[in-house]
């Protein structure tokens, strides 16, 4: 029967995040010995250029508003430079004022660090002139202690959570 669901309620287990990619590949290897294929794997470097960056980035939403940032003008992609080993990305706050600057950052941060190689230092800055307090900003944005800090904090781990909710199925759709 087509429309028949043969398990309705699946029982669902947490994965553990202490394990990389790389364990999981060789223990739920279909071939006994797929060392060799991994091993070269690693010695690949992929590259990756300023629309790819672009497109993990414009779908998180903005913390105030049901909007994605780049629906908002805020993350465009020329704000997006790539270079061998380095990402930066310049935003746009929507008012000069915009209390949710260090947020929106955050959440670029977070998105960014989840989705490529530890090999690429990351910067998150506000675009030159575009915010009153853009020192302050920037500072935070880029202070490795104070994003760990603000990462550890639940209710803003929480709200980062949110923005970055649809950000995966709309990145894969896009």
């Amino acid at each position: 029967m087509p429309g028949e669901i043969f398990n309705p309620n699946p029982v669902v287990f947490s994965t553990s995040k202490a394990a990389g990619r790389q364990a999981d590949i060789l223990t739920h290897s279909l071939w006994i010995n797929d060392t060799s294929s991994s091993e070269d794997e690693a010695d690949e470097v992929e590259a990756i250029d300023q629309d790819e960056i672009f497109d993990l980035i414009r779908s998180i939403y903005d913390p105030e508003h049901p909007n994605t940032l780049e629906e908002l003008r805020v993350v465009s992609a020329p704000q997006v430079t790539v270079g061998t080993n380095r990402i930066k990305v310049e935003f746009t706050p929507t008012v000069p004022h915009c209390g949710m600057s260090t947020l929106i950052g955050l959440c670029i941060r977070v998105r960014l660090l989840r989705s490529i190689p530890e090999r690429f230092k990351v910067d998150i800055c506000v675009k030159p002139g575009s915010h009153q307090s853009e020192n302050a900003v920037n500072k935070q944005l880029n202070d490795k202690e104070r994003v760990a800090a603000a990462l550890e904090n639940p209710v803003l781990l929480d709200t980062v959570e949110q923005c970055l909710a649809n950000a995966r199925s709309r990145s894969n759709v896009d």
